[in-house]
């Protein structure tokens, strides 16, 4: 989150250090730091046209007449960070052409570290060909040999589907060309971007441009389309316009804290879309409390009513719903219809929370993606899926205990005490406890575990030279469940506590007998194009797209039709003992079109893999014990080349349970 010039001022004269300045103070004055912007970015025109003697970059004197790193200092000096520009290319891309970092890449790297640089926009002019790859790569290399952490945005306008590649250098790739100020533009990215969500995670991230919000070229409407559908879709946040002369009404759009934590969420997934038609969409974004955020998008010129409902975007379980409108601030309930009456070309966006208090969801959770009752904490506040840094929230790093390192979990300080309400329906957690590696100086802490008022698991004093301890309990019949940190006896200076890899069970499985999968509730799925199907093969686009379940001629009445990547979990609660599924390619594919992989898993064991499979091959069948398992996973990968006309059947797909 932040701000970048080019979208106001291009390379005009106003673009300076006196604007940079300006724009650092109106962050604080304005509160758009306290919002959450950080990043005060420059794009291209702040350097002269060539290199010194040296070889170095030369800041423009009459612009910058103090040197970069002097308004680097100040934006600084605001708790602000500062980002820079330049191309994976000879020059920059601007007509008059600035020196760009094609073979010059450790050069500039050091000399933006030795300013404070914390952020590099590399653009794609004056490519001279080169592989794309190659020159993101050589510069990423080059940020990181500075030691100096940048955020590396690569900026290659989706021209060599850098969302294949990008991540493995960057931090967010732009998926598109330049946007411009209009509806027409600003949506038409909306729709390459929207294709593209199973690509982005936590850390790499689609990125659709800056925002035009406040430029002039759109209605206020359409701006908080343009603001909701970029946070929908967990893009950067980069505000395009002059703040230092907006309007109150810009502002307004920019510091929707609601929208905001929506962008910002920890869970890190992009929203997707879930309907499309007659010029009404509907997109649904998963969060970490458990809930959805949905935006109702109207894109015709007169105003129109867009439905959608609780299943339809993901949620279930319980009979009632909270919506809470992001942009009018009101709250409602419903009982799973989602419904309003949308503006012309405007976009009503709600964050659903199922009804309170509502259990966890059947199926094993992670902790650190559900919501708790309440939480207190010694330092700083409770972190998900990062260790407490002591200060504000998101201040941690990578949840590390003697050196094994976890996406998931709670970060923690002594003493802390947090409470999830069970309401009876979970039966174990398992957990990887212990004293976080940023404690080098120290630290010891005890664990324990609470059903009720009963405690059910300790971990006794671990200190911050002992490894992961894991940590099991039963939680059968518990209406709440604590997770408690207590000192270890020796005060509480270093005692960053981490529960790690923290999974929750509840509900039974299946009902014993052979079941369809198809007839049953799945925890989780995730399709590459489209959404997971029932007894009907994948069409790409919409539920309901597609057809008969056919592999290489033989039909199907039961099944799930899927497009690779594809991911579906089923919890079984330890209750099942056998798959039985034929496998293959779907003939909606055509002729040979297609290879994939399918994998089951029980836990996170794979215990049956079917080798690659073409739209050539017959069906296959997999046989997969899955005693003891809590959950069973299905999962679809591309065989290698690429995942077009991967559209994958799992036909006939029978589980035994007990």
């Amino acid at each position: 989150m932040g701000f970048n010039n080019w979208n106001s001022t291009h390379c005009r004269a106003e673009f300076n250090e006196t604007m940079v300045k300006g724009i650092a103070d109106v962050f604080v004055s304005q509160g758009l730091k306290n919002a959450g912007y950080t990043y005060v970015n420059i794009d291209d025109c702040w350097a002269l046209p060539n290199r010194d003697a040296n070889g170095n970059l030369v800041p423009d004197p009459v612009r910058f007449p103090n040197g970069i790193k002097a308004v680097a200092d100040y934006v600084h000096s605001k708790g602000l960070k500062f980002g820079l520009y330049s191309s994976a290319g000879t020059k920059t891309c601007d007509t008059q052409g600035f020196p760009g970092g094609l073979g010059h890449e450790q050069q500039d790297a050091n000399l933006w570290a030795s300013w404070g640089v914390d952020y590099l926009k590399y653009d794609n002019c004056n490519n001279t060909g080169v592989d794309a790859r190659q020159r993101y790569k050589a510069m990423g290399d080059a940020l990181r040999a500075t030691g100096r952490p940048i955020v590396y945005s690569i900026c290659e306008w989706g021209e060599n589907q850098p969302w294949n590649w990008a991540a493995e250098y960057g931090n967010s790739w732009r998926t598109t060309g330049d946007i411009s100020d209009s509806w027409s533009s600003m949506i038409g990215i909306a729709h390459q971007n929207q294709a593209l969500a199973p690509y982005a995670k936590p850390g790499a991230w689609n990125d659709p441009d800056m925002l035009e919000v406040g430029n002039g070229g759109m209605t206020d409407t359409e701006y908080r389309t343009h603001f909701s559908l970029w946070a929908q879709m967990a893009a950067p946040l980069l505000i395009g316009s002059d703040l230092r002369s907006v309007s109150s009404a810009t502002l307004d759009v920019l510091k929707n804290t609601d929208v905001i934590a929506v962008d910002q969420d920890t869970l890190g997934r992009q929203g997707t879309v879930v309907s499309n038609g007659g010029g009404l969409v509907v997109m649904s974004k998963a969060l970490a409390d458990g809930g959805r955020s949905v935006t109702l998008t109207n894109e015709n010129t007169t105003a129109r009513t867009v439905t959608t409902t609780a299943e339809a975007i993901g949620l279930g379980g319980t009979t009632s719903y909270v919506l809470k409108d992001l942009w009018s601030k009101q709250t409602s309930t419903t009982s799973g219809t989602i419904s309003a009456s949308v503006p012309a070309h405007g976009t009503v966006m709600y964050r659903v929370t199922p009804g309170t208090p509502v259990p966890p969801p059947t199926g094993v959770s992670q902790l650190g993606d559900l919501a708790w009752s309440s939480a207190a904490n010694g330092w700083g506040p409770v972190e998900r899926n990062l260790s407490n840094g002591e200060q504000a929230a998101g201040d941690g790093h990578t949840l590390t205990i003697g050196g094994t390192t976890y996406a998931k979990g709670l970060g923690t300080h002594a003493p802390s005490d947090i409470t999830y309400h069970l309401g009876g329906a979970c039966t174990s957690l398992r957990v990887d406890v212990g004293v976080d590696d940023e404690s080098t100086a120290g630290g010891s802490v005890n664990f324990q575990v609470y059903r009720d008022a009963v405690k059910v698991a300790d971990s006794g004093v671990r200190t911050n030279s002992d490894p992961p301890l894991r940590l099991t309990a039963d939680l059968t019949g518990g209406t709440t469940l604590r997770l408690v940190v207590t000192d270890g006896g020796d005060g509480i200076t270093y005692d960053h506590a981490d529960w790690a890899d923290a999974r929750l069970a509840c509900g039974r499985g299946p009902a014993a007998g052979t079941h369809a999968l198809s007839d049953l509730t799945w925890s989780a799925a995730s399709g590459g194009w489209g959404p997971v199907e029932r007894d009907s093969s994948n069409g790409e686009r919409a539920a309901g797209d597609g057809r008969a379940l056919t592999i290489n001629g033989t039909t199907y009445a039961k099944g799930l039709g899927t497009h690779a990547a594809s991911d579906v979990t089923y919890y079984l609660g330890g209750s099942c003992s056998r798959l039985t599924v034929n496998v293959g390619v779907d003939d909606e594919a055509g002729g040979s079109n297609g290879s994939v992989v399918f994998r089951i898993l029980r836990n996170d064991t794979v215990v049956a893999d079917s080798g690659r499979i073409t739209g050539a091959d017959a069906a296959k069948t997999l046989t997969a014990d899955l005693t003891g398992g809590l959950e069973l996973r299905l999962s679809v990968t591309d065989s290698g080349d690429g995942a077009d006309y991967d559209h994958a059947d799992w036909a006939t797909p029978q589980l035994t349970c007990a």
